[in-house]
This record gives C-alpha cells, sequence and structure tokens, in this order.
C-alpha cells in the first residue's frame, strides 16, 4: 500500500471504507493501455481537427509535442505516486482538501455524460443511418438508436470491470483497426488517383490556432482517467505510467497520421466536412465492387468505437464521482454505493445514464430557432469544463510534488523536480489558454487584428453567450460545492479499522 493511500485513509469516511472492500483487482497493465487508446483517442474530434486543413495537422502536431507529451509525464509520476480509487479527486483532496475535490470532479464528471447523449449518440447514428441501415433524422428509429446508444454505453460501465474491460479493450482494437484501414486504403487512392490535398497550405497562422485549441486540447486530455480504477489494478504504481509511455506513442500516431490523411485525399473546397468516414467512403472506391461492403464493415467498427469510448469515460468518471459520493463530498453517500456483486457505482452509473438522456432527448427537440442556439451554447461549454477542471487538478500535482517529497515515487519525470513543475506549468498555461478561449471566445481575435463575426458564429449575441455560459458554470460549480456541504454529516463517521482488508481481491488475468 502507497504512502498516500495510508495516509488519505485515516481521514476517509465508514462508507468510503466499506467500498474498498468491494473492489475486485482486474485491470493488467495491457487493460490499462487500451484504456487509454479508448477514452483519449477522439475518433470523432479527429475529422475536427483536420478541418483546418494543412495548417491543421501542424498545429496538431505542435500541441501532441508541446502538451500532450508533457501533460503524460506530469500524470505518469502523480498516477504513480499517489495510487487511489478516485484517481484526481484524491491528488485534489490531498493537496487542497475536501471542498477543491469536490468542486474539481463535478467539472470532470458531468462533462461526459453530456458529451455521451448531446454529441456522440448523434455522430453514431449519423454513421449508422448513412452506412448501415437508415434510420431517418428525427424519426423512431433515430430515437431508438441514440437511446440504446446511450444506454448500452452505462451498461458497459455497470457490468463488472471484469466482464466490461473486454469489450472496452475490443472497442480500443476496432478503432485502432479503423484509423489503420482508413490510412493505407487513402494510400492506394492517393497513388491511384492522385489524391485531393493540391494546393493545400501547411503554413500555420493564429487564426488556425486559436480555431484549434480547445478542440486538440479536449482530444488529449484523459491519461489519468485509468487512475480512476487504481485499487482496480494489479499494480497501480509500476503499471500505470509504464501503460500511459505506451498510450502516448500510439495516441500521437493516431491522431497525426489520420489527421494528414484526411488532409491529403479530400479537395480543399470539402475540407471543412470533412470526417473520418468521409475520408473511409472516398478512399474505399479504390476496392470497386467490394467498396460498399467494406465501407459498411469499417462503419459498424466505427460506430462500436465510439460506443466503447463513450463508455470508458463513464467507467473512469463516474467512478470519481462515486467515490467522492462515498467520502462526504458529493451529498449523503447514496450514489457512492458500490455494488457487493459487481463492484461497479450502480447508482452513480444510472445519474449519468439519466443526465445523458435528458441531453439527448434536448438535443434532438431544439434544433432550430433561439432555444437551439441557446442549447448549443450551453452543450459547448458543459462539454469543456473538463478541460477547465485541470485548472484545479494540475495545481494539486505541482504541489503534492513539492510537498510530499517523501511518497515512493516508482517514476519520476527526468531531471530535478524543478523539471516536473516546469512541464506542469507548461500544461497548466494551455489548459488556461485553452479554457479561456471556450468560455470567452473571439476576445483574443481582435487583438491579433482577426476578424470573428461572434453572432454569424454562435448564433446569440455575445452578451447572452456570456450570461449562458458563466450561468452553466455557475450551476456546475454549485452543484459541487453544494454536494460538499451535504456531505457534512458522512464525514463525520469514521471506519471500523478491523473490517477494512489492506488489499483489494485479486481477479486472476486471462
Amino acid at each position: 500500500m502507497s504512502q498516500f493511500a495510508t495516509g488519505s485513509e485515516r481521514d476517509q469516511t465508514a462508507l468510503a471504507a466499506l467500498q474498498k472492500t468491494r473492489l475486485r483487482r482486474t485491470l493488467g497493465r495491457a487493460d490499462i493501455v487500451l484504456f487509454i487508446v479508448a477514452a483519449v483517442i477522439s475518433i470523432d474530434t479527429i475529422g475536427l481537427m483536420a478541418s483546418g486543413g494543412g495548417e491543421g495537422v501542424v498545429w496538431a502536431t505542435f500541441l501532441a509535442l508541446a502538451f500532450l507529451v508533457p501533460y503524460a509525464l506530469v500524470f505518469s509520476e502523480t498516477s504513480a505516486a499517489f495510487p487511489a480509487e478516485g484517481g484526481p479527486y484524491h491528488w485534489v483532496k490531498l493537496a487542497f482538501g475536501r471542498a477543491w475535490g469536490a468542486v474539481a470532479v463535478v467539472l470532470y464528471w458531468i462533462t461526459n455524460p453530456i458529451w455521451l447523449g448531446g454529441s456522440l449518440a448523434f455522430i453514431a447514428a449519423e454513421a449508422w443511418s448513412e452506412y448501415v441501415v437508415p434510420t431517418g433524422e428525427g424519426g423512431v428509429g433515430d430515437y431508438l438508436f441514440k437511446l440504446v446508444f446511450v444506454w448500452l454505453a452505462i451498461l458497459l460501465a455497470i457490468v463488472s470491470l471484469k466482464r466490461g474491460k473486454r469489450v472496452i479493450n475490443a472497442g480500443a482494437l476496432a478503432k485502432l483497426l479503423v484509423l489503420l484501414s482508413m490510412c493505407l486504403t487513402a494510400v492506394v487512392y492517393a497513388v491511384q488517383e492522385g489524391g485531393g490535398g493540391g494546393g493545400l497550405s501547411f503554413a500555420p497562422t493564429a487564426a488556425g490556432f486559436l480555431a484549434i485549441v480547445p478542440i486538440a486540447l479536449f482530444a488529449y486530455v484523459g491519461f489519468e482517467a485509468p487512475s480512476a480504477a487504481s485499487d482496480e489494478m494489479h499494480d497501480a504504481q509500476r503499471d500505470t505510467p509504464a501503460a500511459i509511455a505506451r498510450g502516448t506513442v500510439i495516441t500521437l500516431l493516431a491522431y497525426i497520421v489520420p489527421v494528414l490523411t484526411i488532409v491529403l485525399v479530400t479537395p480543399a473546397d470539402e475540407m471543412a466536412e470533412a470526417g473520418v468516414m468521409s475520408t473511409i467512403e472516398t478512399a474505399y472506391g479504390v476496392w470497386g465492387a467490394a467498396a460498399g461492403p467494406l465501407v459498411t464493415l469499417t462503419a459498424l467498427g466505427f460506430v462500436f468505437a465510439l460506443l466503447t469510448q463513450g463508455s470508458a469515460w463513464m467507467i473512469a468518471t463516474d467512478r470519481m464521482q462515486a467515490v467522492a459520493a462515498a467520502d462526504g463530498a458529493f451529498f449523503g453517500g447514496y450514489l457512492g454505493v458500490f455494488s457487493e456483486r459487481l463492484g461497479t457505482p450502480v447508482r452513480m452509473n444510472v445519474l449519468s445514464g439519466v443526465v445523458s438522456t435528458v441531453f439527448l432527448l434536448a438535443a434532438m427537440t431544439l434544433v432550430e430557432g433561439p432555444a437551439a442556439s441557446v442549447f448549443a451554447v450551453v452543450l459547448t461549454v458543459a462539454i469543456s469544463t473538463l478541460l477547465i477542471s485541470y485548472v484545479i487538478i494540475v495545481p494539486a500535482a505541482i504541489r503534492l510534488r513539492l510537498a510530499r517529497p517523501d511518497v515512493h515515487r516508482p517514476y519520476r519525470v527526468p531531471g530535478h523536480r524543478g523539471v516536473f513543475v516546469g512541464l506542469a506549468a507548461l500544461v497548466m498555461a494551455f489548459v488556461t489558454f485553452g479554457s479561456w478561449v471556450a468560455v470567452f471566445p473571439g476576445t483574443i481575435e481582435p487583438l491579433l487584428g482577426i476578424d470573428y463575426p461572434f453572432e454569424e458564429i454562435w448564433g446569440v449575441s455575445r452578451l447572452n453567450f456570456e450570461l449562458f455560459t458563466l450561468g452553466t458554470l455557475a450551476v456546475v460549480i454549485a452543484l459541487g460545492v453544494a454536494g460538499y456541504v451535504g456531505g457534512a454529516r458522512l464525514r463525520r463517521t469514521v471506519p471500523d479499522r478491523s473490517a477494512v482488508p489492506d488489499d483489494r481481491v485479486e481477479v486472476p488475468q486471462h
């Protein structure tokens, strides 16, 4: 048991101590690598990154090297030094106290059910309807597909991790196969047809950077997500940094190569609408009569990858929020109960499913007019709260590095601790900048002489945009604060030490 675990368990609640007895060690190193692939490689955002054309490739590569790599190094050390169920919640709790942990974890968690129902389900439905079975936008089949998609993702989070991880692993492999198939076929297409990227400019511009920053940063975060299940890993301290290192290499390749592929294959006048499936449809033309069935098969893999991507985030973030609830940082503890039979936070999973469903139905109902524009603003900022949560999580990692030098660190960022702090400060700078651009879009462009037609882009005035944006953030933060206040009675409980084992039950690897 790590020193951190010992220190944090001294002030855990009786309910939190009880939940630890229900966890099972089932995640090996390969599982963690595939979990990172499933969660971090956002196959739905690759097209958005490619829509910037040649400079989109340049900025995606720059941010991968300047942000993703330092970010992975920082959280490799932090995850290995402070392994505990709940991951980032415990790091913030140890660094700044439960109240800050309560706010950070709500910001981290709320993004994902909203993103699952308000965005991911729509991308999956579009691919299914266009390439597999037509459902008709807004029809019964469309509603049914999206609802089933959301609740299948939730079901994968509810089942035991021993079984659920197999599906997540399969989804991660399906995602890599889809991207690999697209890239290899695109090479054949480019040789035969000459590609469509002629005349593209790879010269980077400030406007291009400002456009891609929030998209790329949102896509690149998540390496710490598996740490939410640290007490369910066979050896979190050794396996996590090794898995993050491998995941970093895979992620770099899985973003940059597909983005470049889409840019080179797609005609310049179609770049704004480019995506993974549209590129696959174009490139697969080289296979002649087999193109149709191959596109359909690949679309099935694409939808399956999206499903497991959403579920991987539910598995991680629902655990974080449930651990906070059991620890007296999210109301009275009802949502902090892990199933004794499954070892999963079923109540928290169901709540996430309800939130996803509400945003799914809202997104399908509010399709035009002022209400639709307002909903788009709320949806955008709600999804951005994951990035904003790092404004608290990254300083917590820095403080733990400086204030707890005594903690055993199986992995250390090379060099003096100043290197760690410097890399974390760089990550913090990007996160702060990306959060600002997400919350206050169009405020930096005028300073650089760049035109930003705000109402044309967002469909609302700047005043209304900021009212709804800041209002949404205030509601989320208030939820975190209310959860902390509501957990006061639970925080006064103490566990029966004789009933809490030091180790989780091992589940043999297969």
